[in-house]
């Protein structure tokens, strides 16, 4: 490994900035947080960077790598060229509030319109391994936001208003999922999530960090029970002649 890298990074704000150039020394396992963090002790102590448990789970360092949204705890310098600067920017799906720091409250606002846990009414409250191992993996996201930065969706069309993006189609699916659940979310899903928006390209699952299968196990069978309830109309025939438990 070279004895010191060269990193390019966004210093400003969401209205204006430019990309600086800083130079500094590298030990061996360094990850690119550590680097950034050797900037503000050599270079730039205002420059401004999140980052808490610097183990991969808290979701807090997230930023786009060489044009990649990473985390950059857990994305090792050994893993780009040496010689060749690295590249580091703000997560673009989200407003800049200084340097690599963004402004992600629009997610938790997206939270709030998913409707609660609800169990059922009847006191049942047994169920497989299978069921549970169903919803298990949706419960692994850290809240990066990884997943919402790499949505053309949110990234290049701006549809911030019409469109929940990946994360809380997952949030959505581990409680429809839910084996346990007797809420009805669909035409909240269809409406103010906006799932018809989404067309499966899987770069949400791509740039997970906790490798859940975004695309294949949460968004693609909600779309599917989006489609029973409201486009298919054998399936709206039977729900009226024999209707049954949501699940």
């Amino acid at each position: 490994m070279a004895d010191q890298v060269t990193l390019r990074i966004y210093r400003g704000d969401n209205d204006q900035g430019e990309m600086k150039e800083y130079t500094v020394p590298v030990q061996s396992g360094m990850v690119v947080l550590d680097a950034v963090h050797a900037v503000q002790a050599i270079h730039a102590p205002d420059l401004a960077v999140r980052w808490n448990c610097k183990a991969g789970k808290c979701g807090s360092c997230g930023g786009e790598v060489n044009g990649h949204p990473k985390l950059m705890c857990m994305d090792r310098l050994n893993n780009y060229a040496e010689g060749e600067p690295i590249e580091i920017r703000p997560m673009k799906a989200f407003p800049v509030i200084k340097d690599l720091a963004c402004d992600v409250s629009w997610n938790y606002e997206v939270n709030k319109k998913i409707p609660a846990f609800k169990p059922r009414p009847d006191g049942h409250r047994k169920f497989s391994q299978q069921e549970a191992d169903r919803v298990q993996e949706f419960r692994k996201c850290i809240e990066c936001f990884c997943c919402q930065n790499v949505c053309h969706v949110l990234r290049e069309h701006r549809k911030h208003d019409k469109f929940g993006g990946p994360r809380f189609l997952v949030r959505a699916a581990s409680l429809e999922m839910h084996p346990l659940d007797v809420e009805d979310r669909m035409k909240m899903i269809k409406e103010e999530l906006g799932v018809g928006y989404c067309n499966i390209t899987k770069c949400c699952t791509e740039v997970c960090p906790e490798s859940i299968a975004i695309t294949d196990n949460a968004i693609i069978p909600l779309k599917e029970r989006v489609v029973d309830r409201y486009y298919d109309p054998i399936q709206m025939l039977l729900r009226v002649i024999m209707p049954g438990p949501k699940k």
